[in-house]
């Protein structure tokens, strides 16, 4: 497998008025996410599925990698929280685009690579940042093949 960790791109803050579950992507961060995608394209990025979290700023970010996703686009509540096992069994595919949130992202990628989820805080995704993964999807058995700063993508896209 070719998994692809994907951080949600830049978004508002919580406020009173707006809970965390909420909170829209900025403009700024829509714009910035979009020139990302066209790098990724420019590379050949492509996923046959793409599970994101609930959240609002995950949501729209999934809908801004459209471009990429040459299959099914799905929600799954599991990106929201931290990584387990029940998580793993929920992801299908062949290439796979993750999108969700800090500081759940690193730990997966920990899990994912070294069988730790308490190590994610050695793997920190910036973001609209993307990791990319190969191999069997069980933890300690993937392989770290890149950590892609946003600004590199959108060097590739401009």
């Amino acid at each position: 497998m070719l998994l692809f960790l994907v951080r949600h791109a830049i978004a508002a803050e919580a406020t009173p008025d707006r809970p965390d579950a909420s909170r829209p992507l900025t403009q700024a961060g829509e714009r910035k996410f979009a020139a990302a995608v066209k790098g990724a394209r420019r590379l050949g990025w492509r996923f046959d599925r793409l599970y994101h979290s609930p959240l609002l700023r995950a949501v729209q970010t999934a809908e801004l990698l459209q471009p990429l996703l040459e299959g099914t686009s799905q929600s799954l509540a599991d990106l929201a929280r931290p990584p387990d096992l029940e998580m793993l069994a929920h992801v299908e595919g062949e290439r796979v685009a993750l999108v969700g949130h800090e500081p759940h992202l690193s730990a997966l990628l920990a899990f994912l690579t070294v069988g730790e989820i308490a190590r994610g805080e050695r793997f920190p995704l910036k973001k609209g940042g993307f990791a990319l993964l190969s191999g069997p999807l069980r933890p300690g058995s993937m392989e770290l093949q890149a950590l892609v700063l946003p600004k590199m993508l959108r060097t590739l896209g401009a």
